[in-house]
């Protein structure tokens, strides 16, 4: 790749220029970083440990909770340490691992969203056959196949960039390495490889999305021949999920349904659905789930008292 590359190392503009406005985001953005950490991390301990959240539900939601962790801790981490320095720098490797697994983890959380959306038209259109369609085994191979096919996308993706000769310049007007600032540094024209990263991501996207639509327009059409309370327990546990995807898909599809530009409106959605959504994730499901804030009562009253003891 070297002999390809006039470069070797990049530098990144950030999120704001002015260092003073960079420290507040500093003490701004660590916090959250650690909520969500915490945040998610908690919920998996939950999920793992509470025999009454066994449910498939719930399960996808603990598997969704790692993914967000690794989701962030792919950009966030070095975000909020480039807060700090003059000159914010990344190597070629480094910007190519972060493209891997920026797409990698973003496309997993897609999937599974889908996945949890599927799950919930099953509970509610098929309640009958809930265990017999969703059984753990099936549950496994649904997680699976989301992991597989988030790596997968992210091969395709690296596959076609890292054979790119680079000749600059070597700046990146942004706070992280993603694939259309790298493209401008090549010294050929990317138009094929730019659709077919485009076509990559889009069909994902565009599939998946098409999915939860349908999924949700199954759901309320199906509610009409449930009683009130029915209707208010089957909307109760789908609000939640819903609330997630808009958070998730909204950011995403205004920055890349649209022309590119260097905005800075553009980088603070990119903040947005970087390190706000995961962190909002886990309280999102905690605070409208009457049963998981149950079961961490439980859990973390006994951990309390066997303290006390």
């Amino acid at each position: 790749m070297a002999s390809k590359n006039n470069v070797t190392e990049l530098i990144l503009t950030g999120l704001f220029q002015d260092q003073g406005v960079q420290r507040v985001c500093f003490v701004v953005f660590l916090p959250v970083y650690l909520a969500t950490v915490v945040g998610n991390g908690l919920i998996i301990l939950t999920v793992g440990i509470s025999e009454s959240l066994s449910s498939p539900m719930y399960f996808f939601l603990g598997c969704l909770s790692l993914v967000e962790i690794s989701y962030s801790s792919t950009v966030v981490p070095k975000f909020i340490t480039d807060l700090l320095a003059k000159i914010k720098t990344i190597t070629l490797e480094g910007c190519l691992a972060q493209i891997f697994f920026f797409h990698f983890f973003g496309v997993t959380e897609i999937l599974l969203l889908t996945v949890m959306a599927y799950d919930r038209y099953v509970a509610i259109c098929k309640p009958l056959y809930y265990t017999t369609i969703m059984s753990r085994p099936v549950c496994h191979l649904l997680v699976a196949g989301s992991w597989l096919g988030g790596i997968i996308h992210s091969m395709v993706q690296i596959l076609v960039t890292v054979q790119l000769p680079f000749c600059g310049p070597n700046v990146i007007d942004h706070y992280f390495c993603d694939l259309h600032p790298l493209f401008k540094m090549a010294c050929i024209d990317t138009f094929v490889e730019g659709v077919i990263v485009l076509a990559n991501s889009g069909l994902i996207s565009v599939f998946s999305f098409l999915i939860l639509v349908s999924s949700y327009i199954v759901i309320l059409v199906n509610l009409r021949n449930h009683s009130a309370e029915g209707r208010r327990k089957a909307l109760s546990t789908c609000a939640s999920h819903i609330t997630v995807v808009i958070l998730f898909f909204g950011p995403a599809i205004f920055l890349y349904m649209r022309p590119s530009s260097t905005f800075t409106e553009d980088k603070l959605v990119a903040v947005f659905y970087m390190v706000i959504t995961p962190m909002l994730n886990p309280i999102i499901y905690t605070l409208r789930n009457a049963e998981v804030k149950i079961a961490m009562r439980r859990l973390w009253g006994k951990k309390v008292n066997s303290g006390v003891e």
